[in-house]
């Protein structure tokens, strides 16, 4: 899949997780837990320079994060300098395994509980100022086992995208908008022609999971442990089966496209499944197409999303988290949250300016809306192999038996620590 705005929410979230845990396996280490994990609280210390390590979609991502962490070095006199990884798995598991990391750096919630699994990360965000400003459910996917080791800094979540001429052209309006699993398939039958398919997606779970979560499924259950083989999860990836065996939906790759953003701005598909991101994508590559997002329609058992989250990790071998947890209070304070919502448009994870943000980017508002209904990747220490996993067998799921896939999901998934 090709990642095209952010290098860390989106499905590609995933690929720095697996960058790290072969970092791991393969003898990179970062560092016994012994030598790094910390409690207390953290050090009052302003003196000693912050590094922060950031992936990022472009320069207009880099330039508000430098110019943001520019302004609180002014406002502090503690020196900070930002640094763009070309591939931030790797370097944060050079920079831990060499006793060097980052002060801060950027953490998606399906990669934390491996850093912090071996006491590479200070559980701080208790100690932030703020803390209680942010929305729970982002609070909940950074914590791994009672402690919040990542202050919520953005967050993504998908919604159905919709090409409005080839809606008009079928004959359809504004009623038309699917709610429910029936007018999905109904309308992505209907917007199927010779030329472009009704409904395209990204052919892995980072997609096709919605409909488990909205057939009242997910990977975990409301225990934390394992249930990837539950008869919601069957039911959901029956439906997307049933779509693919129709030929009302198709795989992006089917249809020559990186990603589902690529087969509806190149035409191919009337409809896809994607998160905020996309926006950035039609405005640069696809401005002539004209498109109407809306959230997912609601599946058997309500409605559901997936959320992707972005963090601020804090290495537990910082010098100066005095300064850290300074700066990181600044970014996450709602002006600057806007200020980097209008620069490269991501959604803020403090929820005091929800109606703001819905205000300057109303076009985006269903995305916002998602969030209530919305499931994160479980943060467990290794989840983000059995995800490739998983991904690799959704590739034959038009010819595949769901349940045989979710079982196997099922034993990866009890092969982690905690979920058996």
């Amino acid at each position: 899949m090709k990642i095209t705005r952010r290098a860390l929410l989106a499905a590609g979230a995933v690929l720095t997780a697996t960058a790290t845990l072969a970092a791991c396996s393969s003898g990179g280490g970062f560092g016994s837990p012994a030598a790094s994990a910390s409690s207390s609280a953290v050090s009052s210390d302003n003196h000693q320079p912050l590094t922060i390590l950031i992936g990022t979609s472009g320069d207009a991502e880099t330039n508000a994060v430098k110019d943001s962490v520019a302004a609180w070095s002014k406002q502090s006199g503690t020196q900070a300098t930002v640094n763009v990884a070309s591939d931030l798995g790797q370097q944060l598991s050079q920079g831990f395994a060499g006793g060097n990391p980052p002060d801060l750096f950027y953490v998606t919630n399906d990669s934390v509980a491996t850093y912090a699994s071996n006491g590479s990360l200070e559980p701080y965000v208790t100690q932030l100022k703020n803390k209680d400003s942010f929305y729970p459910s982002l609070v909940k996917a950074f914590t791994v086992n009672g402690k919040e080791y990542a202050a919520p800094k953005d967050f993504s979540t998908l919604a159905l995208v919709i090409n409005t001429d080839m809606w008009t052209a079928a004959g359809l309006t504004d009623k038309d908008y699917p709610t429910t699993w029936d007018q999905l398939e109904q309308v992505a039958q209907k917007l199927t022609t010779p030329q472009h398919v009704g409904l395209a997606v990204s052919g892995q779970f980072e997609r096709l999971g919605v409909f488990m979560a909205e057939a009242g499924g997910w990977l975990v259950d409301d225990n934390g442990k394992a249930a990837a083989s539950s008869d919601a999860n069957v039911q959901g990836l029956t439906y997307a089966k049933k779509l693919l065996s129709e030929g009302a939906m198709k795989y992006s790759s089917q249809l020559g496209a990186g990603w589902g953003g690529e087969a509806f701005g190149t035409q191919k598909a009337a409809m896809t499944i994607e998160g905020n991101w996309i926006s950035g994508a039609m405005t640069k590559d696809y401005s002539s197409v004209k498109y109407k997002v809306v959230k997912l329609p609601a599946g058997p058992k309500g409605e559901g999303t997936i959320q992707y989250d972005g963090g601020w990790g804090m290495a537990s071998q910082s010098k100066n988290k005095g300064g850290a947890l300074d700066l990181v209070t600044y970014l996450t304070q709602p002006d600057q949250q806007l200020g980097f919502a209008k620069a490269f448009g991501v959604m803020p994870s403090v929820q005091s300016i929800a109606d703001q943000w819905k205000q300057q980017f109303p076009e985006q508002t269903a995305f916002l809306d998602g969030a209530a209904s919305s499931k994160s990747i479980p943060s467990v220490a290794g989840i983000s192999d059995v995800i490739k996993n998983f991904d690799s067998q959704l590739d034959g799921l038009s010819s595949t038996d769901p349940k045989q896939i979710l079982d196997k999901v099922q034993t990866n998934l009890q092969a982690l620590p905690g979920l058996s």
